[in-house]
Parts: C-alpha cells; structure tokens; sequence
C-alpha cells in the first residue's frame, strides 16, 4: 500500500536564524508538553536539515542496493571488530576508557539522548491498520520491550544512570541534547517528516563499531554492559532493526509521483545522524582532572559557609579555599601538598577520601556514586597529576568546559538539579494502580480495535511508555497489533 499521509518537504534554512530554537529548551519543551511546541518542534528539524544537507552521505544511489550496503558494513564491522579483540588480547590497552569515572562520564554525556530511544518512531503507531508501517512500528515496539520493564530501552538506561549517580546532565551543551531533541520532534511530527523519519531510522539501526566496543570496556569496567549489548542483537542486518529499516524504504517508497524527491528527504533523514554530540565524540571529550574540578567547583557553593575554621590547607579555612569556584584548582593541589591526598596510591591511603566514603565518615553523602568514582581515579592515576596516559593530552575543549562549569556553578548558586527526567505529571507513582484500572476499563469499553488502538497509542509516547501504565499499554497495544 503506497502512503500518502507525508507532507510537502519541509521549507529549511539556517539554525542559527531563529530564536529559541536551543536543541536544551527544544527537548525539554518537547517532553514537557509536545502539543505545545508543534511549530518550534517542526522550525528545528527544518533548520537542521539545512545543516545536514552541507554532509556527505554514503547512501547507495538504487534503493535496491540498500540490502547489500547494510551487509557489507555489518561485514567491516565484524572484521574490525575482530582486529580490535586481538589487538586487546595482545596488550592493548582499552581504546575508549581511560578510567570507570571515563566510561560512567559517557553513559551520563550520552543520557539525553538515550532517555528518548525509539522516540522517532512514535508518532507511526497510529498507522497500525496499514502493513506497510508494521517494519517500523514493530522496531518501535521492541524499542520499548513490547511492555516488559526489563527489555524497555529506556527503563533499563534510567536504571543504569541511577545506579552509579549519573541521572544529573542538565549541565551538558546543547551539542548533548540535539540527538533527543531530533528524536522527540520526528517522533511528535512522524507524518510531516516521514520520509525524514524513514531516512533517520536507517541511518541510526546500523550496528555501529563504536556498540561493541563500549560492550565490551563497559564489561571490564564491572559496569553492567547489557542496554548496550540488547542493541547489538536486535541490530542485526539479517532480521534485526536495520532489515526493518531497508524494509520500511521500500514498502513506504511512493509507486507514483516524484519517488527521486522522496529518496531525498530519506537522504536528509539519514544525514541527521551525524549532528551533534556522538559517542566518540562524548568518549573524546573526556578529562579526568577538569571533570574533577567541576564536580568540586558544584560543592563549593553550597559548602564554602558549612566548614569550622579547625581545619586548614596551607594555612586557608576550607571555607576560604572554596569562597570561589576558580580556586578550586589550587585546592586540590595544596590538598596533595599538605598530605591529605596521595596521589598514584590507594585511596585509602588519603585522609580526605577516608572523610567522603564509608558509612562512618564525616562527609558522609557529599559526592554521589559517579562522583566518588571520578575522585577515586584521579586520586589513583599517576601522582604528577595528570589522568591516565590515553587522557594526557588536555584538550582546549576541556579546558573551556572547566571553566564554563565554573562559571555557571558561581552563576546558579545551587547545587545541579537532579531528575529532570521525571514521570509524566499525570502518572504518580502513588496513583499507578489507578491508572491501571482506569486504563483496563477504557479499553475494555471501546467501541472496537480501532478506538483500543487509539487510547493505547496515546500511552505509547517518549514521555510515558517506560512507566507503570505506559509499560501496560504497550503489551495491551502490541498484543492487538500481532493479533
């Protein structure tokens, strides 16, 4: 069945020449209130469009090629996939993650975009009726474990951030939060942008080398690798999501009309990829020392008036050390100084590490999980105080973010936000088992499975499927769509 529901391609031009339109304020706006954003929402996919254009493409010309492309980059993959496993077998050291506090620094950098996973592909739920969506709806429905709260994308990468203290990112760049805020405004917009939709899909359902190296260092690292190996299965290029993805080209492909212009706007789709913060580009970004700082600069606000004069550091108070942010840099070293941190030894060994951790301590609670595992390898790495040597060089981006975060702490006068990613103010938790009842009651009077299949949807959206009623909704809707 050939669609007809896309719209005329979208009027694009620069990103930079409307107000408002921060990829931060636009993924916020959006999982706020997506009915509320729909022009913005729509203005900033067309505006980054216009950038995408400016990229290259590795797209085969003939859509009948696509099949044979994704193998033979699932095959590259797999050969440098291999090379990398005997390079590692060989001595090699891990090639992504300096330290634990480096690989947890990206599950937190990567964050906003991982919350929204699947997003995209949200507003095609409501196509149920018409098979030549089912590819698309079914990657969509596995995204969200078709219900099952140990196989949801986003449930199980909201576990992984709250286990080792990693849910504060509201501090990253914009750069951090366009993939999400693309993912949100496709996935509201799914029928205006859907040969952009299919083109993203396709692009974003290819096993990346990058997946499987973070499996792997993940692993090593005693950090649970599983939301990221569930990727690598259901990927696959023979029956996974990126055949789904080739699939959906050609059953949504127009039998009439402008079919070169439809290729396009896939083509535009696919490009969108490559905006913003990548994976390797979150890794890259990466600097013990400054991530240190940052943490310390946060503390400072808050703890600059909440130590006794008892204690001093090369004859400071505390206080005084942490009355601005910018000394931060110089604390830490006359910490090292004094003997209160021993650098290249076991933390144990420093007294101010025996004040943050363990039941006892006095500074007990201070610094959460992520926190203290940054402390702890920078106290660990070599004493002449540089990170380990995969991070030695310390980049002019690095640089800058040290004092960005400075600079914004001594701003806010508060410690970060933490849960800016919460449940939809319509579901409390304390309110879930009526929400469920209420949700049985609704479906069990509609007036046939097209009215079930509409109330379902609804509850299928970014912002609510990973809770209570929306996990439900998701088993209601997909047993009627396998039905």
């Amino acid at each position: 069945m050939t669609p007809t529901l896309f719209a005329d391609a979208p009027e694009v031009q620069a990103a930079t020449s409307r107000p408002g339109q921060g990829a931060k304020n636009v993924y916020f706006s959006l999982y706020a209130d997506p009915s509320a954003s729909t022009e913005e929402a729509k203005a900033f996919v067309a505006d980054h469009i216009a950038i995408a254009r400016e990229l290259p493409s590795d797209l085969p010309a003939n859509i009948s090629q696509l099949q044979g492309w994704i193998e033979s980059r699932a095959e590259a993959v797999g050969e440098q996939y291999r090379e990398y496993l005997a390079a590692r077998k060989n001595g090699a050291p891990r090639r992504y993650f300096s330290c634990r506090a480096h690989a947890l620094y990206f599950l937190k950098g990567v964050g906003p975009t991982k919350l929204v996973d699947g997003a995209w592909l949200y507003g095609l739920v409501r196509q149920w009726d018409n098979v030549a969506f089912h590819p698309l709806i079914k990657t969509y429905l596995e995204e969200l474990g078709e219900g099952l709260p140990d196989k949801n994308h986003v449930t199980l990468y909201r576990k992984l951030l709250a286990t080792h203290g990693c849910e504060d990112f509201e501090h990253l760049s914009d750069d951090h939060f366009l993939q999400g805020a693309l993912q949100l405004a496709l996935g509201h917009h799914a029928e205006h942008f859907l040969p952009e939709v299919i083109g993203y899909n396709l692009g974003y359902e290819q096993l990346p080398l990058h997946l499987l190296i973070t499996s792997y260092e993940l692993n090593e690292l005693g950090i649970d690798p599983y939301y990221f190996t569930l990727h690598v299965t259901v990927d696959n290029a023979s029956s996974g999501h990126a055949r789904k993805a080739v699939q959906a080209v050609a059953d949504l492909m127009p039998r009439v009309g402008d079919r070169d212009a439809f290729w396009q706007r896939v083509v535009d789709g696919y490009r969108l990829n490559d905006l913003g913060a990548s994976t390797t580009s979150v890794i890259g970004e990466f600097d013990l020392h400054a991530e240190l700082v940052g943490i310390m600069a946060a503390k400072s606000v808050a703890g600059k008036n909440m130590h006794s004069d008892y204690c001093r550091v090369a004859g400071r108070s505390v206080n005084d050390w942490l009355a601005e942010p910018a000394q931060i840099p110089d604390f830490l070293a006359a910490l090292e100084q004094a003997g209160w941190i021993k650098r290249g030894e076991d933390v144990q060994n420093s007294r101010f590490w025996r004040l943050v951790e363990g039941e006892r301590a006095e500074m007990f609670g201070v610094f959460n999980a992520y926190e203290l595992q940054v402390l702890r390898d920078w106290i660990t790495s070599s004493a002449d105080g540089k990170p380990a040597a995969a991070q030695r060089v310390l980049t002019a981006r690095a640089r800058q973010r040290t004092l960005d975060t400075l600079s914004q702490n001594a701003e806010r006068g508060a410690f970060p936000v933490r849960g800016l990613i919460r449940r939809h103010p319509n579901l409390d938790d304390g309110d879930s088992g009526n929400e469920l009842r209420l949700l049985e009651q609704q479906v069990a009077g509609a007036s046939g499975k097209g009215e079930a299949m509409t109330i379902l949807g609804r509850l299928l959206s970014p912002e609510i499927h990973h809770t209570a009623v929306g996990l439900m909704a998701t088993r209601m809707y997909t047993q009627l769509f396998d039905a």
